[in-house]
């Protein structure tokens, strides 16, 4: 994978804040999830590491079944019903883009070699059924 270099610079003061303020962890939909998850006495980690992979962590772990859960934003993992293309810097965001999802597949990859049965959702999909799937893995895995 090429490095995609440093951001180019923001096109205007609003969508620096805007950028600047997107959390990596605990966002709504990882709280939703894991707020159905635990009430359903399911128990997991949060933001747990990716064995044998610096700076990467799994968003939702159960790490005696060995589920790995990400919940991945529209913009950021380049979702096909949700996910945009900035105009500004239009080149080197479709670049950083695509890269996002060649690491979210090697990840996947490593993962699954080491046994970890891998779950991806989209932010905009219903707690409620993101837990049921998820509960359906863990419990067929425990």
């Amino acid at each position: 994978m090429p490095n995609v270099g440093p951001h180019p610079g923001a096109s205007s003061p609003a969508v620096s804040r805007r950028m600047s303020s997107a959390r990596r962890r605990d966002t709504k939909p990882e709280v939703d999830v894991r707020r159905v998850l635990h009430a359903r006495g399911l128990r997991y980690r949060v933001a747990y590491p990716v064995p044998g992979m610096v700076r990467r962590s799994i968003d939702i772990a159960f790490t005696k079944a060995k589920v790995a859960v990400f919940l991945d934003g529209c913009f950021w993992h380049g979702c096909p019903e949700h996910g945009t293309q900035p105009r500004a810097n239009a080149d080197w965001w479709a670049l950083k883009l695509q890269q996002n999802k060649a690491r979210d597949a090697e990840t996947d990859d490593v993962l699954e070699s080491t046994g970890w049965r891998v779950l991806r959702f989209w932010e905009h999909e219903g707690p409620e059924s993101v837990a049921d799937r998820i509960c359906s893995v863990v419990q067929a895995r425990n």
